[in-house]
Formats: C-alpha cells, sequence, structure tokens
C-alpha cells in the first residue's frame, strides 16, 4: 500500500469522488454534472490527480474534449482506499 496516496486522497472528499468516477473515461463537463463541482474544482482535481498519476487522459492529441479515466496506479490506490476506510468503520 501507498500510504501517501492513499492519506492524499482521503483528505479530499473531491479526490475520492473523482477518482471512484474515472473507472470509466469522462470529460470535465461529466464529472461536474455528476458531481455538483464548480468547472474550476473539477479541472484542479484532475489536474492534481494526474499529476500524482492517479489518472490518465486518454486521448492527449484532442484538445476540444479530453477524456479522463483512472490509471492502473490509481485503481490500486483506491482499492486501499477503500480498505482504510472500511477498518476505520470497523474500528468504532
Amino acid at each position: 500500500m501507498n500510504a501517501t496516496l492513499v492519506s492524499y486522497i482521503l483528505k479530499s472528499k473531491n479526490r475520492k469522488k473523482v477518482l471512484e468516477l474515472l473507472d470509466k473515461p469522462k470529460t470535465t463537463s461529466q464529472l461536474v454534472k455528476s458531481t455538483d463541482m464548480y468547472t474550476t474544482h473539477a479541472h484542479r482535481t484532475i489536474r492534481e490527480l494526474k499529476e500524482k498519476k492517479l489518472v490518465v487522459q486518454e486521448n492527449p492529441n484532442d484538445g476540444l474534449y479530453k477524456f479522463y479515466k483512472m490509471s492502473p496506479l490509481g485503481k490500486k490506490v483506491l482499492s486501499d482506499v477503500k480498505k482504510v476506510k472500511e477498518e476505520i468503520k470497523y474500528k468504532k
């Protein structure tokens, strides 16, 4: 488990929400509609997740409609996040 990345996701509801939604490719507009986030927040969250290698752009040569999806590392980290949340839930 990459504790640093798991902690990074757990610190932000938006990061976790966006990462969960990117199990299938989506545009920023689709994420905004699904999360009720402001467009600027969605763009910033995607940029942050891309910098951490948790999200990749599926069509990097297309500048008009950018589709993002969870990377293999993102899938692993999200799985670890869910395990940690379950452990916390059972300890209460």
